[in-house]
């Protein structure tokens, strides 16, 4: 290797994810004194170089002259035992170096079903004890288990384990962003470790984004956003209280990441690639699949690296079997597996029984997903958004799943491209002005640039698959578009596209769309978005109210409320028919804003699960609110239009 090399590789290196134990473990270990230092340590050293480890290999980080903190991940790539931590310093291993180098690291998923370790994130491929759970789950000629209750009773155990993530996340939440530094994000990684052992898989995982969304936060990431730590927080709150109350659905308990089942004999055929890169440091690519008979599946390439690996993971090598096959081959080809294993959420598995050799791909008008679009646009999104606030946001496959409809573009308008559903039978536009917006805007990628293009071709007819967005009014997240057969004015695109191109990977060019002739669709005049129901209403009130406390903590929420604005937000929401959140609204100000005193009269500390429960339910009726707010206007033909 050069020095030139050795330079460049220096510079890719990255702190390896460490599992919530760890790190918990770390913090705890640490004196008072200490712990009062760990934020300020925690930024500082997240600005220094990582470097390749002197004796393994691992990372090393250098913060001061006598304290160099090693880290030497296991074989999954993730510092899971504490010993894999070291630190140089006579305090090691109760010093601040090595919990604030830990503490710089990202977290840890949990690891999958039949692993001994955290495998990375989420979309990671599963170890290779696929094979085994597959013999456990034993052949075709075994007696179908029967099906669970829908109703369990918690064990002792799982009470606890819940009762303990309570305390610790409504201390997060009445401590706000700013005061939730790493020992409060410690006591929430200790909570979900311990919520882990005791199967409680649901309330972990949620647990798990509320640190990541509180880090994110802290760090004032351009990818933060306050939505989703509330979210987060929701979904933790909720899935605890209903651990506490006694019987529950079984869903609220959750299920092992990627738990892989045998699927048998599959013939799969290419839909698209989809671009992948997240807020902690992971890129790639998952290439959407269906099956002969209509069931999605996926493969996904996910591993640490920013935009460069999302790119040129659309062209890696895919990772089923011995398939010779790239991800942009697989995305118009197919593949027959035999020994296939397939997780819960729809992802093929790549262990070592699993065998795959490419065959012929299938055109978007035949077979099912001829099928896809010849669905109404309203009844495929009706099933898409028909969760409850019950629905675990890490098992609803059927959101995420694609639909397909056929489009006819009216122009852009600000961040989208406005379009209208084409009735299959007239022919001609109708239903609910539909919004379109990129599925990411990073400039590496190529969404931004693909629908600024097709926005600029009002008449264009298109063939698109997209992913409903639950949380805007009538918006879809298209994923690939095609050209529609025998229309005048469509797409022209280059023969090895195989008619469609991916939004995240092929760039549209101006040669792809041809200009219009006489016979090409008359449109009406300038179209404009209008009004958005969901942005419009007044829940905008009750919105801020439960992001400013999460942003700000409780103390935010008081302040607020003895300067009016509860009163003023409260009687605006009964205006407009808005009671029921009204009054949640001024309940959420009002124990915001309560005072304890002692017998002696001195002031103590309020109630935090007090708090947290007025914060639930103004949550979750506004999350309530807003989804039927969003279900209306994909029903109201003129809902958006101007």
């Amino acid at each position: 290797m050069t020095g030139v090399q050795a330079m460049t590789a220096a510079e890719d290196l990255q702190l390896p994810p460490v599992a919530p134990e760890v790190l918990a473990a770390a913090v705890e270990s640490l004196t008072s004194r200490l712990r009062k230092k760990l934020d300020a340590a925690i930024e500082q050293y997240a600005a220094l170089p990582v470097a390749p480890a002197a004796d393994g290999p691992g990372v090393g980080v250098r913060c001061g002259e006598d304290a160099v903190v090693t880290l030497l991940p296991g074989p999954d790539g993730a510092v899971t035992e504490e010993g894999q931590a070291r630190c140089s310093c006579l305090l090691a291993p109760r010093c601040l170096h090595r919990a604030a180098v830990l503490g710089c690291c990202p977290i840890a998923d949990p690891p999958a079903a039949g692993a001994a370790a955290p495998a990375g994130p989420a979309e990671q491929s599963e170890p290779d004890a696929a094979p085994a759970a597959t013999a456990a789950a034993g052949g075709s000629g075994a007696e179908p288990a029967p099906e669970p209750p829908a109703t369990v009773e918690p064990t002792p155990a799982q009470v606890q384990a819940a009762a303990g993530l309570w305390a610790a996340a409504a201390a997060a939440l009445a401590a706000g962003v700013p005061a939730a530094g790493a020992v409060p994000q410690a006591e929430l990684l200790r909570a979900a470790h311990t919520a882990r052992l005791a199967d409680l898989h649901r309330a972990e995982a949620a647990a798990l984004r509320v640190v990541r969304g509180l880090r994110s936060a802290r760090a004032r990431y351009s990818s933060h956003r306050t939505a989703d730590l509330a979210a987060a927080l929701r979904e933790l709150l909720l899935t605890t209280a209903l651990l506490r109350s006694g019987p529950a659905d079984r869903a609220v308990l959750g299920t092992a990441r990627r738990a892989y089942k045998p699927g048998g004999a599959l013939r799969v055929h290419g839909v698209c690639r989809e671009p992948v890169l997240t807020a902690t440091g992971y890129g790639g690519v998952v290439t959407h699949l269906v099956t002969e008979d209509g069931r999605w599946v996926s493969i996904a390439d996910i591993k640490p690296g920013g935009p460069s690996r999302a790119r040129g993971a659309g062209t890696a090598p895919v990772s089923v079997g011995a398939a010779a096959l790239d991800h942009s081959q697989l995305s118009r080809g197919g593949l027959l597996i035999s020994g296939a294993t397939v997780s819960a959420d729809g992802r093929l598995g790549s262990g070592r029984g699993v065998r795959a050799n490419p065959v012929g791909g299938m055109d978007w008008g035949s077979g099912p997903l001829a099928e896809l679009f010849a669905r109404p646009l309203a009844e495929a999104v009706a099933e898409r958004l028909a969760d409850g606030p019950l629905a675990d946001p890490e098992q609803t496959e059927l959101l995420r799943r694609p639909v397909g409809c056929e489009l006819v573009v009216l122009g852009a308008s600000a961040d989208s491209v406005l379009a209208r559903e084409v009735d299959g039978t007239t022919g001609e536009p109708h239903g609910p002005l539909v919004r379109l917006v990129a599925v990411n805007r990073h400039p590496d990628l190529a969404h931004t640039a693909n629908l600024t293009r097709i926005g600029a071709h009002p008449g264009l007819r298109l063939r698109v698959l997209a992913r409903v967005d639950p949380d805007r009014a009538a918006t879809l997240r298209p994923l690939a578009v095609a050209p529609v057969p025998g229309a005048a004015y469509t797409l022209r695109l280059p023969a090895e596209w195989q008619g469609r191109a991916d939004l995240g990977y092929d760039l549209l060019q101006g040669t792809h769309v041809p200009a219009p002739d006489g016979d090409g669709p008359r449109l009406p005049g300038p179209v404009s978005a209008g009004p958005d129901p969901l942005g419009d209403s007044p829940l905008w009130r009750v919105r801020r109210q439960v992001e400013l406390a999460v942003a700000g903590g409780r103390r935010a929420v008081a302040e607020a409320a003895r300067s009016g604005g509860a009163r003023t937000d409260a009687a605006a929401l009964r205006r407009t028919g808005f009671r029921a959140a009204a009054e949640l609204s001024t309940a959420l100000a009002e124990e915001a804003d309560r005072r304890q005193r002692d017998v002696f009269g001195r002031l103590g500390d309020p109630s935090a699960d007090r708090y947290a429960e007025q914060w639930l339910a103004a949550a979750l009726h506004l999350t309530a609110a807003e989804r039927e707010l969003v279900r209306a206007t994909w029903h109201a033909p003129d809902a958006a239009a101007g």
